[in-house]
């Protein structure tokens, strides 16, 4: 049984993500990733080229346990610096598209001070539900 998006009658829509998450399965609890790639590299400086990174890898790791972007049920997002989110908003939901399709999961961003890595950006975790 693929997630299933759960709204509130009579709230207004939620626009890029889901307040809430069924899913049957095997769950998967993906760390927390930044911007780098395989190799521990961060070849992207900017906002937007670190989170579609992140994406990636957050994918990769949806896919090695045999899953695909539809099984991710909640995302949570770390930022450094909301203001560059607001001012990439359009951008946000381009490379998020690019990455991740239509899928739009539960959802929550946190903007913290810092991440352990410097040059990191922001960071997500994700939780998936596999099929069984």
């Amino acid at each position: 049984m693929p997630a299933i998006s759960v709204h509130p009658e009579g709230w207004k829509p939620a626009k890029g993500y889901a307040n809430g998450m069924i899913a049957e399965g095997k769950q998967l609890f993906v760390g927390g990733q930044i911007g780098w790639n395989s190799d521990q590299v961060f070849e992207e400086h900017s906002f937007i080229g670190q989170m579609t990174q992140v994406l990636r890898n957050i994918l990769a790791v949806v896919e090695a346990a045999g899953g695909e972007a539809s099984d991710i049920t909640r995302l949570t997002w770390y930022v450094t610096d909301k203001a560059e989110y607001v001012a990439h908003q359009a951008e946000v939901g381009k490379a998020y598209r690019a990455v991740m399709g239509y899928h739009f999961p539960a959802m929550t961003m946190v903007v913290v001070a810092a991440l352990v890595e410097d040059e990191a950006k922001i960071e997500i975790e994700a939780t998936a539900v596999l099929s069984a």
